[in-house]
């Protein structure tokens, strides 16, 4: 596997760089009021004082068309894929430290599986703020240097990740909700699987441990 970069024509299948705003307050408050555990990923959907930040309007009105979002992160030290999860709408990743992001396409999902193998890895360099499209299948950011952690900034619509609804499954990817509007593929070694959660990723574990 090849890292590749978020500016590169390769990253078009899966999102674009967002242009235009500042962020710079944003990740400072991130990187003043947010742990960044050195052997553990930690996400929190939505945090008060993030949203109370002058660019939370300029998200939602104009990333988003007006509608309700939530600001949160997700901030840790990894090197494995894991899973895949996806939502029916586009996220925005704003790195507050170099990270990689391991995506691959939800059209690759074939009955209810998708090879390991079509992971692709990106570096969002800090201070990059990007849009993954909502076909884009995605999870924990990875760490960009051995040895370090990453922040990194996660915009979302309002409530997406909170409790699942209680459903009747009509079909199989019913089957895959996660959490409010997340829809969850996992590798069987990972902790979700032993939690229940949908077995979906074939071949081995991405681990990029090797490439950084």
């Amino acid at each position: 596997m090849q890292i590749q970069s978020v500016f590169d024509k390769a990253f078009a299948a899966y999102g674009k760089v967002i242009e235009g705003y500042d962020f710079s307050e944003l990740l400072k408050t991130l990187e003043e009021n947010s742990e960044k555990p050195a052997d553990s990923v930690i996400y929190v959907p939505s945090v008060e004082i993030l949203e109370k930040l002058p660019v939370f309007e300029d998200l939602k009105n104009n990333c988003y068309g007006g509608m309700p979002i939530q600001i949160g992160y997700c901030n840790g030290t990894n090197t494995k894929l894991n899973c895949y999860e996806y939502h029916r709408d586009s996220e925005i990743d704003i790195a507050a430290d170099d990270a990689i992001l391991l995506v691959a396409k939800e059209q690759d999902i074939i009955d209810g599986e998708i090879a390991a193998e079509k992971t692709e890895a990106f570096l969002c360099p800090k201070g990059t703020g990007v849009e993954l499209y909502a076909t884009t299948l995605h999870y924990a950011p990875c760490s960009a240097k051995k040895g370090e952690g990453f922040r990194v900034i996660i915009v979302l619509p309002k409530f997406t990740n909170e409790d699942k609804p209680d459903i009747t499954p009509k079909n199989e990817e019913d089957k895959w909700l996660w959490a409010r509007n997340k829809w969850l593929i996992a590798h069987k070694d990972s902790d979700e699987a032993k939690q229940g959660a949908h077995i979906g990723i074939t071949g081995e574990n991405v681990d990029i441990a090797d490439l950084i």
